[in-house]
């Protein structure tokens, strides 16, 4: 089965594309969801991130208070290497567990952080969805309700948009209207379908 590491900066639309592949029918394993599956209540994750971060990390119903905890780990480097060394590890476990169980030409992981894990050398492909800096700030900012400067300073936590290019094989261009990625996004399938018959 031929794997597409799907990637790209925030803001840049990749829901909205693995959206439309899924409606072609592609499987796709998206690793925001199954990070939101691993911290739920009674997962084993939830006790660690409570071990190492305290019991003010928990709402009141005793999920996480991932407004909480993103303020806490968003200018202190340790903090985030620590909640990255027990969340990583147990998503990819979650992820490459699924991928095992499909059946498919191909197969998409939606990976925001793919290059800066280290996982682009995981997967056959690295499809990067990509958009002007402005049009991320702006859909951030209209998104989040948040100003510029905290926009701003989310984009520079990530890999940025030129290194992000440097790893892509396909690249679907988002700084335009939802509609204009229906088109990119039949022409991969088809690729990738045709691709697929080598794997």
């Amino acid at each position: 089965m031929l794997i597409v590491g799907l990637t790209g900066g925030i803001g840049c639309g990749k829901s909205a594309v693995t959206d439309l592949f899924e409606r072609l029918g592609v499987p796709v394993i998206d690793a925001d969801k199954v990070a939101r599956e691993v911290v739920e209540p009674g997962q084993p994750a939830l006790a660690l991130i409570e071990k190492r971060f305290g019991s003010h990390v928990l709402a009141a119903d005793g999920s996480l208070d991932r407004a909480q905890l993103r303020r806490m780990i968003f200018d202190d480097q340790q903090a985030r290497r620590d909640l990255e060394s027990i969340l990583h590890p147990l998503i990819r476990q979650t992820m490459r567990r699924r991928l095992d169980a499909l059946q498919a030409p191909y197969a998409i992981l939606s990976i925001p952080l793919l290059q800066e894990t280290g996982q682009n050398d995981s997967v056959d492909r690295v499809l990067v969805v990509d958009c002007t800096e402005e049009v991320q700030l702006e859909r951030v900012c209209r998104r989040d309700r948040t100003e510029v400067e905290n926009a701003r300073a989310i984009l520079a936590a990530q890999s940025s948009r030129t290194e992000k290019l440097k790893i892509a094989d396909d690249v679907i261009e988002n700084s335009g209207p939802r509609e204009a990625l229906i088109p990119q996004v039949e022409a991969l399938h088809r690729r990738y379908l045709e691709e697929s018959g080598r794997y």
